[in-house]
């Protein structure tokens, strides 16, 4: 396990995100109330050209959004995963530092998210999501891949390395959930749990949580426009088909543990780590006698570099489980050590 320690916080931090995504989310109506989308995200524009991969599974027709950037022959592409709470547009930044370096990006909507398709039943699993996303690659006739994830997306990352080992080249994780295995402990929740909290959800409520949780207490025109899709949809016309499928999308994360196989990674991995992250699912509802502490990235990260065979650590300190955000000028440091 390699350590390496990134740029205290009295660095300067700049540019939290790049003007092109701040474009993209003021084109949407000014007032919030106007702001109103469909399942599909008709009405919401992606910062680059989106294509639809159509493919058949579970007895349905879906289709998968994506936005690929071809890059230099010589380079692989990289593969970006996006986190529960967002969608593939949100890697626009990241991308734009890939493509500078020449590296292809390709950068999809999981079934159930962003603009792809939200079907009313789906047996979600990590391990389905990854073997929809590696047909995809194929289509493309993408053979070698960087694979990077943010929280949820962490989770697919690793997932999709452990069953492609040898189209993984390398396995880039931002913090991500699945550092620990919740379900040892934490109970299960029935998706409907899950529905009925979706339901009463508010965007109020999907700020003050962002803001406290993401952000530690601060909130700018930045973070703001990360919202706006949440915003469209609660608007929309199609939240309750939006809100089932994020409510079956959370048994992935209780039930799609990965953290036991990390042992298993055969590919050179980076975490990404910010320090401050406290993100800990489950933890209003553990199991009668557990006093463990959820969500602890301080040591977390430390842990699992343990574990993964070919690590590197990365820690961000005082940033929490945003780091491609709240601190872009040194998440871009680190990228540029790793690609």
């Amino acid at each position: 396990m390699r350590l390496l320690q990134s740029f205290n916080a009295s660095v300067v931090v700049a540019c939290l995100l790049g003007c092109s995504f701040l474009a993209t989310a003021s084109a949407a109506p000014e007032s919030e109330s106007a702001i109103s989308f469909d399942a599909r995200l008709t009405q919401y524009q992606y910062p680059y050209p989106v294509r639809q991969y159509a493919f058949d599974s579970q007895r349905q027709s879906l289709e998968m959004a994506y936005m690929h950037l071809p890059g230099k022959k010589s380079k692989p592409t990289v593969l970006l995963l996006h986190g529960k709470n967002f969608a593939a547009d949100y890697w626009q930044n990241t991308a734009e530092l890939l493509q500078e370096k020449g590296y292809g990006v390709l950068m999809p909507d999981q079934i159930g998210f962003g603009k792809s398709s939200k079907p009313p039943h789906y047996q979600y699993s990590f391990e389905a999501l990854a073997a929809n996303t590696h047909a995809l690659t194929q289509e493309l006739g993408l053979d070698q891949l960087v694979v990077m994830g943010h929280s949820m997306g962490g989770m697919l990352a690793t997932r999709y390395a452990l069953s492609y080992p040898t189209q993984v080249t390398q396995l880039v994780l931002v913090n991500p959930v699945g550092l620990e295995d919740y379900l040892q402990y934490v109970e299960y929740k029935d998706p409907n749990f899950f529905y009925q909290s979706e339901l009463d959800k508010s965007i109020e409520g999907v700020i003050a949580y962002q803001k406290k949780n993401y952000y530690d207490g601060k909130w700018s025109d930045q973070y703001e426009a990360l919202t706006t899709i949440h915003k469209g949809w609660l608007n929309g016309p199609d939240w309750a088909q939006v809100a089932w499928n994020n409510a079956l999308t959370y048994d992935l994360i209780f039930t799609g543990a990965v953290v036991n196989e990390f042992a298993k990674l055969s590919m050179p991995t980076h975490l990404i780590i910010g320090t401050r992250d406290t993100t800990g699912p489950g933890r209003g509802w553990k199991k009668p006698g557990v006093t463990r502490t959820l969500g602890q990235y301080d040591k977390l990260g430390k842990q699992a570099a343990e574990v993964i065979p070919d690590a590197t650590l990365h820690e961000l300190d005082d940033v929490g489980h945003m780091p491609q955000f709240e601190a872009f000028e040194r998440y871009r440091a680190i990228l540029h050590e790793i690609f």
